[in-house]
């Protein structure tokens, strides 16, 4: 069976923090505030494929509050929705993302965010899809107050694959 999972994350821009999009270090003048790298692509990601999966959301498995993912690199919870995936014997058939940033221009990064978290989930490229895009000066992102993303995931399931939980 496949299943579709969304995501959904939102993180402030603040001053002394570098900027990660989709693994990728960008330069910019403000970078995203949160416990780990604040990356919201991965972040995202990793609820889109935990989602299709009827696994939770990214909070459960790593929690805000846990010392243990204080700046962790986003990549690690990737690779753990992928691997929630397998314990259920499934497989990521694709991932499709847009990120909103009124600034900087991502363009010229979505190529290599492409192929990092096409390695965290285990896949080719190709089956990852990854958009920018502004918010034509409306709103907190058009503002300049903070990045958001969104993203769904494909994952193919056996029937009985689902409801499996085996947290970090």
């Amino acid at each position: 069976m496949v299943r579709v999972g969304i995501g959904y994350d939102v993180h402030a821009l603040v001053e002394g923090r570098r900027l990660v999009l989709g693994g990728v270090e960008i330069p910019h003048t403000h970078g995203l505030e949160g416990h780990s790298d604040a990356d919201v692509l991965m972040h995202a990601i990793c609820d889109a494929v935990l989602g299709a999966v009827g696994a939770g959301d990214i909070g459960q498995f790593f929690p805000n509050t846990d010392p243990r993912w204080k700046g962790a690199p986003s990549r690690v919870f990737l690779e753990e929705a992928a691997r929630q995936v397998r314990l259920r014997g499934g497989r990521i058939l694709n991932v499709d993302a847009t990120v909103l940033a009124q600034r900087p221009k991502l363009a010229p990064h979505v190529e290599l965010m492409r192929e990092r978290i096409a390695a965290a989930l285990g896949l080719t490229s190709a089956q990852v899809g990854v958009k920018a895009t502004t918010n034509e000066g409306l709103g907190f992102v058009g503002r300049q107050e903070g990045i958001a993303a969104m993203a769904v995931a494909a994952v193919e399931l056996p029937e009985s694959g689902a409801g499996v939980v085996d947290p970090v």
